[in-house]
Protein backbone atom coordinates (compact mmCIF):
# COMPACT_ATOMS: atom_id res chain seq x y z
CA UNK A 1 0.00 0.00 0.00
CA UNK A 2 2.35 2.64 -1.34
CA UNK A 3 0.57 5.58 0.13
CA UNK A 4 -0.28 4.11 3.50
CA UNK A 5 3.49 4.25 3.85
CA UNK A 6 3.48 7.70 2.23
CA UNK A 7 0.91 8.92 4.79
CA UNK A 8 3.13 7.82 7.66
CA UNK A 9 6.17 9.36 5.98
CA UNK A 10 4.41 12.72 5.71
CA UNK A 11 4.80 13.14 9.47
CA UNK A 12 8.58 13.00 9.09
CA UNK A 13 10.89 15.81 7.94
CA UNK A 14 11.73 15.38 4.25
CA UNK A 15 9.65 12.21 3.84
CA UNK A 16 11.02 11.64 0.34
CA UNK A 17 14.49 10.84 1.67
CA UNK A 18 15.93 7.33 1.89
CA UNK A 19 16.29 7.46 5.69
CA UNK A 20 12.59 8.24 6.11
CA UNK A 21 11.58 5.46 3.72
CA UNK A 22 13.78 2.89 5.44
CA UNK A 23 12.36 3.86 8.84
CA UNK A 24 8.99 2.56 7.56
CA UNK A 25 10.31 -0.74 6.21
CA UNK A 26 11.61 0.56 2.90
CA UNK A 27 13.75 -1.85 0.84
CA UNK A 28 12.86 -4.79 3.12
CA UNK A 29 10.94 -6.31 0.19
CA UNK A 30 13.98 -6.01 -2.08
CA UNK A 31 16.14 -7.69 0.57
CA UNK A 32 13.52 -10.43 0.85
CA UNK A 33 13.60 -11.03 -2.91
CA UNK A 34 17.35 -10.85 -3.48
CA UNK A 35 18.72 -11.90 -0.12
CA UNK A 36 16.23 -14.71 0.35
CA UNK A 37 16.69 -16.07 -3.14
CA UNK A 38 13.04 -15.58 -4.10
CA UNK A 39 12.70 -16.99 -7.64
CA UNK A 40 11.40 -14.77 -10.42
CA UNK A 41 8.31 -16.94 -10.91
CA UNK A 42 7.48 -16.71 -7.22
CA UNK A 43 7.59 -12.90 -7.35
CA UNK A 44 5.25 -12.90 -10.33
CA UNK A 45 2.88 -15.36 -8.66
CA UNK A 46 2.76 -13.23 -5.50
CA UNK A 47 1.77 -10.20 -7.57
CA UNK A 48 -0.85 -12.27 -9.40
CA UNK A 49 -2.19 -13.50 -6.06
CA UNK A 50 -2.50 -9.90 -4.82
CA UNK A 51 -5.12 -9.05 -7.43
CA UNK A 52 -3.22 -5.85 -8.28
CA UNK A 53 -4.67 -4.35 -11.44
CA UNK A 54 -3.02 -1.61 -13.48
CA UNK A 55 -3.61 1.74 -11.80
CA UNK A 56 -3.06 3.81 -14.92
CA UNK A 57 -6.50 3.32 -16.45
CA UNK A 58 -6.81 -0.02 -18.21
CA UNK A 59 -7.01 -2.09 -15.02
CA UNK A 60 -5.20 -5.11 -16.52
CA UNK A 61 -3.85 -7.58 -13.91
CA UNK A 62 -0.23 -6.60 -13.26
CA UNK A 63 1.13 -10.07 -12.49
CA UNK A 64 -0.48 -11.52 -15.61
CA UNK A 65 1.15 -8.78 -17.68
CA UNK A 66 4.57 -9.60 -16.22
CA UNK A 67 4.02 -13.23 -17.12
CA UNK A 68 3.69 -12.40 -20.82
CA UNK A 69 7.36 -11.56 -21.24
CA UNK A 70 9.72 -14.20 -22.60
CA UNK A 71 12.58 -14.30 -20.10
CA UNK A 72 14.52 -16.88 -22.12
CA UNK A 73 14.71 -14.85 -25.35
CA UNK A 74 18.26 -13.74 -26.18
CA UNK A 75 19.12 -10.07 -25.77
CA UNK A 76 18.02 -7.40 -23.27
CA UNK A 77 14.58 -6.82 -21.79
CA UNK A 78 13.29 -3.55 -20.38
CA UNK A 79 10.88 -2.22 -17.78
CA UNK A 80 9.13 1.13 -18.36
CA UNK A 81 7.21 3.16 -15.79
CA UNK A 82 4.49 5.43 -17.17
CA UNK A 83 4.58 8.59 -15.02
CA UNK A 84 3.17 10.77 -17.80
CA UNK A 85 -0.17 11.21 -15.96
CA UNK A 86 -1.88 13.28 -18.65
CA UNK A 87 -5.48 12.27 -17.90
CA UNK A 88 -7.38 15.42 -16.82
CA UNK A 89 -8.31 15.24 -13.16
CA UNK A 90 -5.47 12.86 -12.23
CA UNK A 91 -2.69 13.96 -9.86
CA UNK A 92 -1.83 10.87 -7.80
CA UNK A 93 1.36 9.72 -9.52
CA UNK A 94 2.81 13.21 -9.17
CA UNK A 95 2.51 12.97 -5.39
CA UNK A 96 4.09 9.51 -5.26
CA UNK A 97 7.09 10.97 -7.09
CA UNK A 98 7.15 13.99 -4.76
CA UNK A 99 6.69 12.30 -1.41
CA UNK A 100 7.42 8.57 -1.80
CA UNK A 101 9.83 8.12 -4.72
CA UNK A 102 11.73 5.24 -3.10
CA UNK A 103 8.60 3.07 -3.16
CA UNK A 104 8.59 3.43 -6.93
CA UNK A 105 12.32 2.72 -7.19
CA UNK A 106 12.04 -0.38 -5.02
CA UNK A 107 9.01 -1.55 -6.98
CA UNK A 108 10.83 -1.04 -10.28
CA UNK A 109 13.89 -3.00 -9.13
CA UNK A 110 11.69 -5.90 -7.96
CA UNK A 111 9.69 -5.83 -11.20
CA UNK A 112 12.89 -5.62 -13.25
CA UNK A 113 14.24 -8.69 -11.43
CA UNK A 114 10.98 -10.59 -11.94
CA UNK A 115 10.88 -10.06 -15.70
CA UNK A 116 14.63 -10.33 -16.24
CA UNK A 117 15.07 -6.72 -17.36
CA UNK A 118 18.49 -5.10 -17.65
CA UNK A 119 17.24 -1.53 -17.11
CA UNK A 120 14.20 0.54 -16.28
CA UNK A 121 12.97 3.83 -17.70
CA UNK A 122 10.67 6.24 -15.91
CA UNK A 123 8.78 8.46 -18.38
CA UNK A 124 7.81 11.58 -16.40
CA UNK A 125 5.55 14.34 -17.65
CA UNK A 126 7.75 17.30 -18.53
CA UNK A 127 5.69 19.76 -16.46
CA UNK A 128 6.37 17.72 -13.31
CA UNK A 129 9.66 19.46 -12.52
CA UNK A 130 9.57 19.12 -8.72
CA UNK A 131 8.61 15.41 -8.95
CA UNK A 132 11.40 14.92 -11.49
CA UNK A 133 13.98 16.50 -9.17
CA UNK A 134 12.76 14.46 -6.21
CA UNK A 135 12.92 11.24 -8.21
CA UNK A 136 16.41 11.99 -9.52
CA UNK A 137 17.63 12.71 -5.98
CA UNK A 138 16.09 9.44 -4.77
CA UNK A 139 17.83 7.53 -7.58
CA UNK A 140 21.17 8.95 -6.43
CA UNK A 141 20.45 7.92 -2.82
CA UNK A 142 19.45 4.40 -3.90
CA UNK A 143 22.59 3.94 -5.99
CA UNK A 144 24.84 5.12 -3.18
CA UNK A 145 23.15 2.73 -0.72
CA UNK A 146 23.54 -0.24 -3.08
CA UNK A 147 19.86 -0.63 -3.93
CA UNK A 148 20.38 0.27 -7.58
CA UNK A 149 23.09 -0.21 -10.18
CA UNK A 150 25.70 -2.98 -10.31
CA UNK A 151 25.52 -6.08 -8.09
CA UNK A 152 22.55 -4.87 -6.04
CA UNK A 153 22.90 -5.94 -2.38
CA UNK A 154 25.65 -8.32 -3.44
CA UNK A 155 23.15 -10.50 -5.30
CA UNK A 156 24.76 -10.28 -8.72
CA UNK A 157 21.73 -8.39 -10.09
CA UNK A 158 22.60 -5.42 -12.31
CA UNK A 159 19.69 -3.04 -12.82
CA UNK A 160 19.60 0.73 -13.20
CA UNK A 161 16.81 3.26 -13.79
CA UNK A 162 16.88 6.16 -16.23
CA UNK A 163 14.50 9.14 -16.29
CA UNK A 164 12.99 10.43 -19.53
CA UNK A 165 11.03 13.68 -19.58
CA UNK A 166 8.04 13.98 -21.90
CA UNK A 167 6.87 17.20 -23.53
CA UNK A 168 3.24 17.44 -22.45
CA UNK A 169 1.62 15.31 -25.16
CA UNK A 170 -1.46 13.45 -23.89
CA UNK A 171 -1.02 10.77 -26.53
CA UNK A 172 2.33 9.78 -24.99
CA UNK A 173 0.42 8.34 -22.05
CA UNK A 174 -0.50 5.52 -24.46
CA UNK A 175 2.17 2.93 -23.85
CA UNK A 176 3.45 2.42 -27.39
CA UNK A 177 3.44 6.17 -28.16
CA UNK A 178 5.45 6.52 -24.95
CA UNK A 179 7.97 3.96 -26.25
CA UNK A 180 8.29 5.87 -29.51
CA UNK A 181 8.89 9.07 -27.55
CA UNK A 182 11.69 7.50 -25.50
CA UNK A 183 13.29 6.31 -28.74
CA UNK A 184 13.20 9.86 -30.13
CA UNK A 185 10.43 9.10 -32.58
CA UNK A 186 7.13 10.90 -33.14
CA UNK A 187 4.78 10.20 -30.24
CA UNK A 188 2.19 8.10 -32.04
CA UNK A 189 0.75 4.70 -31.06
CA UNK A 190 1.99 1.55 -32.74
CA UNK A 191 -0.12 -1.13 -34.34
CA UNK A 192 -0.65 -4.14 -32.07
CA UNK A 193 0.23 -6.99 -32.33
CA UNK A 194 3.11 -7.27 -31.77
CA UNK A 195 2.57 -6.18 -28.17
CA UNK A 196 5.35 -4.57 -26.13
CA UNK A 197 5.96 -7.77 -24.16
CA UNK A 198 7.26 -9.23 -27.45
CA UNK A 199 8.44 -6.11 -29.31
CA UNK A 200 8.75 -3.02 -27.14
CA UNK A 201 11.46 -0.47 -26.36
CA UNK A 202 14.22 -0.59 -28.99
CA UNK A 203 12.50 -3.64 -30.43
CA UNK A 204 13.09 -5.67 -27.27
CA UNK A 205 10.58 -7.36 -24.90
CA UNK A 206 9.25 -4.66 -22.56
CA UNK A 207 6.77 -4.38 -19.71
CA UNK A 208 5.07 -1.00 -19.11
CA UNK A 209 3.35 -0.26 -15.80
CA UNK A 210 1.86 2.79 -14.12
CA UNK A 211 3.60 4.60 -11.24
CA UNK A 212 1.02 3.61 -8.63
CA UNK A 213 1.09 -0.01 -9.79
CA UNK A 214 4.86 -0.33 -9.37
CA UNK A 215 4.88 1.63 -6.09
CA UNK A 216 2.42 -0.95 -4.69
CA UNK A 217 4.77 -3.87 -5.35
CA UNK A 218 7.09 -3.54 -2.31
CA UNK A 219 4.23 -3.82 0.20
CA UNK A 220 2.80 -6.80 -1.72
CA UNK A 221 6.10 -8.63 -1.50
CA UNK A 222 6.76 -7.59 2.10
CA UNK A 223 3.32 -8.47 3.48
CA UNK A 224 2.13 -11.03 0.93
CA UNK A 225 -0.30 -11.10 -1.96
CA UNK A 226 -3.13 -12.43 0.23
CA UNK A 227 -2.82 -9.45 2.57
CA UNK A 228 -3.10 -7.01 -0.33
CA UNK A 229 -5.99 -8.83 -2.03
CA UNK A 230 -8.07 -8.97 1.14
CA UNK A 231 -7.94 -5.19 1.50
CA UNK A 232 -10.11 -4.85 -1.60
CA UNK A 233 -13.02 -6.84 -3.03
CA UNK A 234 -13.36 -9.67 -5.53
CA UNK A 235 -11.60 -8.85 -8.81
CA UNK A 236 -10.30 -5.56 -7.35
CA UNK A 237 -7.41 -6.23 -4.98
CA UNK A 238 -5.86 -3.73 -2.62
CA UNK A 239 -6.30 -0.04 -1.99
CA UNK A 240 -6.48 2.60 -4.71
CA UNK A 241 -5.58 6.26 -4.88
CA UNK A 242 -8.41 8.52 -6.00
CA UNK A 243 -7.82 12.11 -7.10
CA UNK A 244 -11.04 13.86 -6.10
CA UNK A 245 -11.63 17.25 -7.71
CA UNK A 246 -14.44 19.52 -8.82
CA UNK A 247 -17.21 20.79 -6.55
CA UNK A 248 -16.00 19.27 -3.29
CA UNK A 249 -14.97 20.98 -0.07
CA UNK A 250 -11.55 19.25 0.21
CA UNK A 251 -10.17 18.23 -3.18
CA UNK A 252 -7.13 16.00 -3.02
CA UNK A 253 -5.72 12.48 -3.22
CA UNK A 254 -7.41 9.85 -1.05
CA UNK A 255 -6.32 6.22 -0.71
CA UNK A 256 -9.14 3.84 0.19
CA UNK A 257 -9.73 0.09 -0.20
CA UNK A 258 -11.27 -0.83 -3.52
CA UNK A 259 -14.94 -1.48 -2.92
CA UNK A 260 -15.35 1.57 -0.67
CA UNK A 261 -18.76 3.24 -1.22
CA UNK A 262 -18.56 6.39 -3.28
CA UNK A 263 -20.58 8.14 -0.58
CA UNK A 264 -17.73 7.45 1.87
CA UNK A 265 -15.11 8.81 -0.52
CA UNK A 266 -17.23 11.92 -1.10
CA UNK A 267 -17.54 12.43 2.64
CA UNK A 268 -13.75 12.16 3.02
CA UNK A 269 -13.45 14.96 0.46
CA UNK A 270 -15.76 17.13 2.56
CA UNK A 271 -18.92 16.44 0.59
CA UNK A 272 -20.35 18.56 -2.21
CA UNK A 273 -19.14 22.12 -1.72
CA UNK A 274 -21.65 24.49 -0.17
CA UNK A 275 -24.08 21.66 0.54
CA UNK A 276 -25.39 21.77 -3.03
CA UNK A 277 -26.99 18.85 -4.85
CA UNK A 278 -24.73 16.30 -6.54
CA UNK A 279 -25.49 16.36 -10.25
CA UNK A 280 -22.93 14.12 -11.93
CA UNK A 281 -19.60 12.35 -11.45
CA UNK A 282 -16.87 11.33 -13.86
CA UNK A 283 -15.37 8.41 -11.90
CA UNK A 284 -12.12 7.67 -13.72
CA UNK A 285 -10.71 10.70 -15.50
CA UNK A 286 -12.21 12.80 -18.29
CA UNK A 287 -12.23 9.88 -20.74
CA UNK A 288 -14.62 7.87 -18.53
CA UNK A 289 -18.37 8.10 -19.25
CA UNK A 290 -20.24 10.40 -16.88
CA UNK A 291 -22.62 8.94 -14.27
CA UNK A 292 -25.63 10.85 -12.87
CA UNK A 293 -25.22 11.81 -9.22
CA UNK A 294 -28.15 9.78 -7.86
CA UNK A 295 -26.78 6.63 -9.53
CA UNK A 296 -23.24 7.30 -8.34
CA UNK A 297 -24.29 7.58 -4.69
CA UNK A 298 -25.30 3.90 -4.72
CA UNK A 299 -22.03 2.64 -6.23
CA UNK A 300 -18.80 1.31 -4.75
CA UNK A 301 -15.39 2.33 -6.02
CA UNK A 302 -14.17 -0.83 -7.74
CA UNK A 303 -13.70 -1.97 -11.30
CA UNK A 304 -16.79 -4.15 -11.63
CA UNK A 305 -19.29 -1.85 -9.90
CA UNK A 306 -18.31 1.16 -12.01
CA UNK A 307 -18.29 -0.94 -15.21
CA UNK A 308 -21.81 -2.24 -14.49
CA UNK A 309 -22.96 1.37 -14.20
CA UNK A 310 -21.69 2.02 -17.73
CA UNK A 311 -18.41 3.75 -16.95
CA UNK A 312 -14.90 2.77 -15.81
CA UNK A 313 -12.64 3.27 -12.82
CA UNK A 314 -9.86 4.40 -15.15
CA UNK A 315 -7.07 6.36 -13.51
CA UNK A 316 -9.11 7.02 -10.37
CA UNK A 317 -9.67 10.70 -11.14
CA UNK A 318 -13.06 11.45 -9.61
CA UNK A 319 -14.53 14.70 -10.98
CA UNK A 320 -17.54 15.83 -8.94
CA UNK A 321 -20.12 18.24 -10.39
CA UNK A 322 -22.92 19.96 -8.50
CA UNK A 323 -26.19 21.41 -9.83
CA UNK A 324 -24.57 24.70 -10.89
CA UNK A 325 -22.79 22.95 -13.76
CA UNK A 326 -24.06 23.14 -17.31
CA UNK A 327 -23.44 19.75 -18.87
CA UNK A 328 -23.17 21.28 -22.35
CA UNK A 329 -20.43 23.62 -21.18
CA UNK A 330 -18.57 20.80 -19.42
CA UNK A 331 -18.69 18.60 -22.52
CA UNK A 332 -17.57 21.55 -24.66
CA UNK A 333 -14.38 21.74 -22.57
CA UNK A 334 -13.83 17.98 -22.55
CA UNK A 335 -14.38 17.55 -26.29
CA UNK A 336 -12.01 20.42 -27.08
CA UNK A 337 -9.27 18.71 -25.09
CA UNK A 338 -9.52 15.48 -27.10
CA UNK A 339 -9.74 17.40 -30.37
CA UNK A 340 -6.49 19.21 -29.50
CA UNK A 341 -4.71 16.09 -28.23
CA UNK A 342 -5.49 13.70 -31.08
CA UNK A 343 -2.19 12.73 -32.70
CA UNK A 344 -3.90 12.68 -36.10
CA UNK A 345 -2.73 9.20 -37.10
CA UNK A 346 -6.21 7.64 -37.43
CA UNK A 347 -8.83 9.29 -39.63
CA UNK A 348 -11.84 8.54 -37.35
CA UNK A 349 -10.10 10.23 -34.41
CA UNK A 350 -8.43 13.03 -36.36
CA UNK A 351 -11.63 14.07 -38.12
CA UNK A 352 -14.22 12.81 -35.63
CA UNK A 353 -12.89 14.70 -32.61
CA UNK A 354 -13.10 17.92 -34.59
CA UNK A 355 -16.64 17.14 -35.73
CA UNK A 356 -17.80 16.42 -32.19
CA UNK A 357 -16.26 19.53 -30.71
CA UNK A 358 -17.65 21.82 -33.42
CA UNK A 359 -21.18 20.47 -32.97
CA UNK A 360 -21.02 20.68 -29.17
CA UNK A 361 -19.57 24.20 -29.32
CA UNK A 362 -22.35 25.16 -31.71
CA UNK A 363 -24.94 24.00 -29.18
CA UNK A 364 -23.12 25.76 -26.31
CA UNK A 365 -23.04 29.08 -28.19
CA UNK A 366 -26.76 29.05 -29.02
CA UNK A 367 -26.49 27.90 -32.63
CA UNK A 368 -27.48 24.26 -32.18
CA UNK A 369 -29.95 22.36 -34.36
CA UNK A 370 -32.39 19.62 -33.29
CA UNK A 371 -30.60 17.06 -35.46
CA UNK A 372 -27.29 17.74 -33.71
CA UNK A 373 -27.94 15.27 -30.91
CA UNK A 374 -28.42 12.37 -33.31
CA UNK A 375 -25.38 13.58 -35.23
CA UNK A 376 -23.26 13.45 -32.07
CA UNK A 377 -24.45 9.92 -31.33
CA UNK A 378 -23.63 8.88 -34.89
CA UNK A 379 -20.14 10.41 -34.97
CA UNK A 380 -19.24 9.00 -31.54
CA UNK A 381 -20.35 5.52 -32.61
CA UNK A 382 -18.21 5.75 -35.77
CA UNK A 383 -15.08 6.62 -33.77
CA UNK A 384 -15.30 4.00 -31.00
CA UNK A 385 -13.37 0.83 -31.73
CA UNK A 386 -11.98 2.14 -35.02
CA UNK A 387 -8.63 3.61 -33.99
CA UNK A 388 -5.17 2.21 -33.30
CA UNK A 389 -5.22 3.30 -29.67
CA UNK A 390 -7.89 4.14 -27.10
CA UNK A 391 -7.83 7.92 -27.57
CA UNK A 392 -10.69 7.64 -30.07
CA UNK A 393 -12.75 5.79 -27.47
CA UNK A 394 -11.65 8.30 -24.81
CA UNK A 395 -13.02 11.12 -26.93
CA UNK A 396 -16.24 9.39 -27.97
CA UNK A 397 -17.36 7.85 -24.66
CA UNK A 398 -17.84 11.14 -22.78
CA UNK A 399 -19.84 12.58 -25.68
CA UNK A 400 -22.14 9.58 -25.91
CA UNK A 401 -22.67 9.43 -22.13
CA UNK A 402 -23.29 13.15 -21.60
CA UNK A 403 -25.88 13.21 -24.38
CA UNK A 404 -27.52 10.02 -23.12
CA UNK A 405 -27.82 11.03 -19.47
CA UNK A 406 -28.48 14.76 -19.94
CA UNK A 407 -30.28 14.84 -23.28
CA UNK A 408 -33.02 17.15 -21.95
CA UNK A 409 -30.40 19.73 -21.01
CA UNK A 410 -28.85 19.60 -24.48
CA UNK A 411 -32.30 19.85 -26.07
CA UNK A 412 -33.13 22.89 -23.90
CA UNK A 413 -29.92 24.57 -25.05
CA UNK A 414 -30.87 23.99 -28.67
CA UNK A 415 -34.49 25.13 -28.31
CA UNK A 416 -33.97 28.18 -26.07
CA UNK A 417 -30.46 29.21 -27.23
CA UNK A 418 -29.33 29.41 -23.62
CA UNK A 419 -28.40 27.23 -20.69
CA UNK A 420 -30.98 25.44 -18.56
CA UNK A 421 -28.80 25.91 -15.45
CA UNK A 422 -29.62 29.23 -13.81
CA UNK A 423 -32.07 30.02 -16.58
Amino acid sequence: MANEVCFRLMHLPEPWRLAAYQSEGGYEALRKVLGGGMPQDQVIEEVKKSGLRGRGGAGFPTGVKWGFINRTAPGPRYLVCNSDEGEPGTCKDRDILRFNPHALIEGMVIAGYAIGAVAGYNYIRGEFWEPYERFEAALAEAREAGFLGKDILGSGLDFDIHTHLGAGAYICGEETALLNSIEGRKGQPRYKPPFPAQFGLYGRPTIINNTESLASVPEIIRRGGDWFREIGVANSGGPKLFSVSGNVARPGNYEVPLGTPFATLLEMAGGVRGGRKLKAVIPGGSSAPVIPGDVMMDLTMDYDAIAKAGSMLGSGAVIVMDDTNCMVRVLDRVSYFYYEESCGQCTPCREGTGWMHRVIHRIETGKGRPEDLDLLDDVAAKIQGRTICALGDAAAMPVASFVRHFRDEFAYHIEHRRCLVGG
